[in-house]
């Protein structure tokens, strides 16, 4: 789906509504789909996937980011996916537990979908969750490889850094646990990595951070509404 994630927002302006993303792929097919049931699947398909839609907060500040780099734009996609897919997000337990050059397969994201939705699936819809998920985090730059797939790390851009940072304070995290916080994780990075990158973000204005030893200190005032920052705890 980062494909056409791409082209969409290549095609859009930041501030779409969700009702311009939908004309923009049903009504204007800007995927290039063969039939409209195939280009309103594809709506379906992304929109729950990514929201595409500005009120929703994860989706609105991810497109903010989009805008600023490509390189970012595979983990930014991946993490946002995370938050909105549950068994993509549990399936980056095969990811975290997997050490670099690790042999990493389709069979391997099937177990995991298996041991935490027991009996949901058949076994022909395990197969292909496996190789979805094992595709998307491909997609992501967490796996390499054709038919064989082995694990590596994925390049981290300043943007992805930032919205890793901003899912963590989205659910109440603080300070230095940001940094180690399940989204910073799937980064993949040591956590030296993150402060440069965190440095390097409040450089370029999206977001306050000061750090003075262990004691840390993040705002997303460029990034989150007044509202926003109000819910959760950060002053105006």
């Amino acid at each position: 789906m980062l494909g056409d994630l791409r082209q969409l927002l290549e095609v859009t302006p930041v501030h779409a509504t969700t009702h311009s993303y939908r004309d923009a792929i049903v009504e204007e097919n800007a995927l290039g789909k063969a039939t409209a049931s195939t280009r309103l699947e594809s709506w379906k398909k992304l929109r729950a996937l990514y929201g595409l839609d500005p009120r929703i907060t994860v989706f609105r500040c991810l497109r903010k980011l989009w805008e600023e780099s490509p390189a970012g734009r595979p983990l930014l996609a991946l993490l946002l996916a995370c938050t909105r897919d549950p068994i993509l997000r549990s399936s980056a337990r095969v990811i975290l537990e997997s050490r670099e050059g690790e042999l990493v397969g389709p069979q391997d994201f099937a177990k995991v979908t298996a041991e935490i939705a027991p009996d949901r699936f058949s076994p022909t819809n395990l197969k292909a969750i496996g190789n979805r998920l094992c595709s998307s985090w491909t997609q992501s730059g967490h796996l390499t490889g054709g038919k064989v797939r082995t694990r590596t790390h994925p390049a981290v851009s300043p943007e992805a850094g930032v919205y890793a940072l901003l899912l963590g304070r989205l659910t109440g995290i603080r300070g230095q646990l940001l940094f180690t916080s399940f989204w910073a994780e799937l980064l993949d990075p040591p956590p030296e990595t993150l402060y440069r990158l965190a440095a390097v973000a409040a450089q370029r204005g999206w977001i306050d951070f000061r750090r003075a030893g262990a004691v840390m200190e993040v705002r997303f005032p460029k990034l989150l509404t007044r509202e926003e920052q109000e819910a959760v705890g950060e002053p105006n």
